[in-house]
């Protein structure tokens, strides 16, 4: 008999997933769901399992968050909505990853891949499991100060005080909360690289934003937005989201 545990913060979708694992093996007993990192750290400190099905994204965290506090050789097979984690390292370090709606014909596979683990008698290597899984934004670092020289002093900006950026005649300006203007010696395709996609946004090909920087939007032609930002940019320049970038601007603001 294999000891199954379901991580997951949905009713329905923990028994859904009972029901499926029944489909796929009369050997399959499901002896906890648990439905947060708090409950799952604490059964699984005191108890043990064949296998865990786990799905990411709980309600007070995130399901790697329970693994990394405990010493476990469980392998793991992660069952989740959101496909931003599949990576290929994943799949090389762990049993499987499933997308919900959970498969039959998926689960299946994945139950057997378990199996010839338990058979080849494998060491689940969890390590690995939890640096990939760990979302790209813990493992990114993003730039935080950025250089800028006044006459002959030098300064550093903090990323919270950067209202936007913008290009005009070959050069690449920052513009910082109190609206001066600094000229610094990257691009806006570097910058859009490696600034937090959380926090700042390209909408054209001459102004990466910060979103604190936004004090109106309005809708403009073609489904365009106009954007009026704090501090004022230049007058002579027209502070518009590209048509190409309107629809992926519309989902940022929705982060």
């Amino acid at each position: 008999m294999v000891n199954v545990v379901i991580i997951e913060d949905e009713p329905m979708a923990a028994a859904d997933l009972e029901k499926t694992l029944h489909k796929v093996s009369d050997d399959i007993q499901v002896i906890a769901k648990l439905d947060s990192v708090a409950t799952g750290t604490e059964w699984l400190s005191h108890n043990e399992a064949d296998l865990i099905l786990s799905d990411i994204q709980l309600g007070d965290g995130l399901s790697f968050d329970i693994f990394r506090n405990l010493d476990l050789n469980t392998p793991i097979i992660i069952t989740t909505a959101f496909d931003e984690y599949a990576i290929r390292a994943f799949k090389e370090n762990s049993i499987d990853y499933l997308l919900k709606p959970i498969d039959l014909d998926e689960l299946t596979k994945a139950f057997e891949k378990y199996k010839n683990w338990k058979k080849e008698e494998k060491t689940f290597d969890l390590g690995t499991m939890l640096d990939v899984l760990r979302p790209a934004d813990d493992r990114q670092q993003y730039q935080e100060r950025f250089i800028v020289t006044l006459g002959e002093k030098i300064h550093s900006i903090p990323e919270i005080n950067v209202a936007y950026f913008f290009s005009e005649d070959r050069y690449t300006y920052l513009v910082d909360r109190n609206g001066k203007q600094h000229i610094i010696g990257s691009n806006l395709g570097d910058l859009e690289n490696s600034l937090n996609p959380k926090k700042f946004y390209r909408i054209n090909r001459k102004f990466i934003i910060a979103f604190d920087s936004i004090r109106n939007m309005i809708a403009y032609s073609k489904s365009r937005v106009k954007i009026d930002l704090e501090p004022a940019p230049p007058k002579s320049l027209d502070v518009i989201v590209s048509v190409e970038r309107s629809g992926a601007f519309k989902k940022w603001l929705n982060r």
